[in-house]
């Protein structure tokens, strides 16, 4: 028997609570059913867009001002800045994810935590075509075997929520040959490490990750903590 919508959902929260410490609020959300009106300023961001990504960015704005709730934040707008990302207010540290079947959102007191990064894909395995531009030979030789699309599709989650992680804390675009994602499928973790500098972080240093798959959703997650990148 199939679970019911409400259940599916339950379990997915569940499963991402496990990839954060106690101090991070989760919600996960369904992005068919109506959400609340965006805040005034939130609504340039997706001013003329098609109403699919209209819909996906009102569920994660109300995720994510669910989620401040949650911790005992006043839930504020988070309109998107020139670069598309998410501008939290102040105090706040998130991230948000979707895909066209669910909503996550991430949020905790920016005085616990210096970032987040979370990211959602379908548990399918990673299209065989686009495996070399996204996994280096190393990481392809990692993942080798008869589930080489489904962990190749690991690495690329686990990069994207890395990137999340990194970016309010760089400022940096960059590509998937930046890091090298090493994975402990057993432990559901990964180390993410930097190949070439963001400043502040420097080549060689790592972030740890987690991964999770419920239903038929991937999830990856990346806290980076006060006092990283130093001894991370």
């Amino acid at each position: 028997m199939m679970a019911a919508p409400s259940d599916r959902f339950d379990q997915l929260r569940a499963a991402v609570i496990t990839l954060f410490d106690g101090s991070v609020a989760v919600v996960v959300t369904d992005p068919s059913r109506g959400q609340p009106a965006l805040k005034a300023v939130e609504r340039p961001a997706v001013a003329g867009a098609i109403p699919a990504r209209q819909t996906e960015f009102a569920a994660g704005r109300a995720a994510a001002r669910a989620a401040m709730a949650q911790i005992g934040i006043v839930p504020g707008p988070v309109p998107a800045g020139p670069d598309r990302a998410p501008v939290w207010p102040k105090g706040v540290i998130g991230s948000i994810t979707h895909t066209d079947k669910l909503c996550i959102a991430v949020v905790a007191p920016a005085t616990n935590i210096r970032s987040l990064g979370v990211d959602a894909e379908p548990a399918t395995p990673l299209d065989f075509d686009l495996i070399p531009t996204i996994c280096s030979a190393a990481e392809q030789a990692q993942a080798a075997g008869p589930d080489l699309g489904r962990l190749a599709k690991v690495i690329f989650s686990a990069k994207e929520a890395t990137y999340k992680a990194q970016y309010p804390l760089t400022g940096m675009l960059f590509g998937y040959d930046h890091l090298d994602i090493s994975l402990d499928p057993s432990a559901g973790s990964f180390v993410a490490t930097f190949l070439k500098r963001a400043p502040p972080f420097a080549v060689g240093d790592t972030l740890p990750g987690r991964f999770v798959q419920v239903a038929d959703h991937l999830v990856t997650a990346v806290t980076i903590g006060q006092g990283m990148p130093e001894g991370a």
